[in-house]
C-alpha cells in the first residue's frame, strides 16, 4: 500500500485547556484510502505530539479516527514528499 505525504496548517487553536499552544502544522502520512498511518502536530508555541503504530494516543490526544479524504478537501494542494516528512518525525523539536 502506497503512502502519501501531507502538511496542512491550521489557524483555529485546540479549543480545550491546550489552546494556549497556539495554533498548528499537522503532518500525515496516510495509506492510499486516507487513513493516516502517522501524525505529527507541531504548534506554535513549541509542542510537538506525535503518533501512529504503538502510540496511536496519549493523553493530549491520538491518531486520526477518520480518513482525510472524507472530509470533501482537496488534499493534493497540501502533499509534501516523504523526505519533509520524515524530518518532520524525527526531529527532536529544535
Amino acid at each position: 500500500m502506497p503512502s502519501r505525504f501531507y502538511r496542512r496548517r491550521w489557524t483555529e487553536t485546540r479549543g480545550d485547556e491546550f489552546k494556549g499552544w497556539g495554533h498548528s502544522v499537522w503532518f500525515f502520512e496516510v495509506g492510499d484510502d486516507g487513513w493516516p498511518v502517522r501524525q505529527v502536530e507541531v504548534y506554535d508555541a513549541g509542542r510537538i505530539l506525535r503518533y501512529g503504530p504503538g502510540h496511536p494516543e496519549d493523553s493530549y490526544g491520538g491518531l486520526s479516527e477518520v480518513s482525510l479524504y472524507d472530509s470533501g478537501d482537496e488534499w493534493s494542494v497540501f502533499e509534501i514528499t516523504e523526505a519533509e516528512f520524515e524530518r518532520v518525525w524525527n526531529s527532536n523539536g529544535e
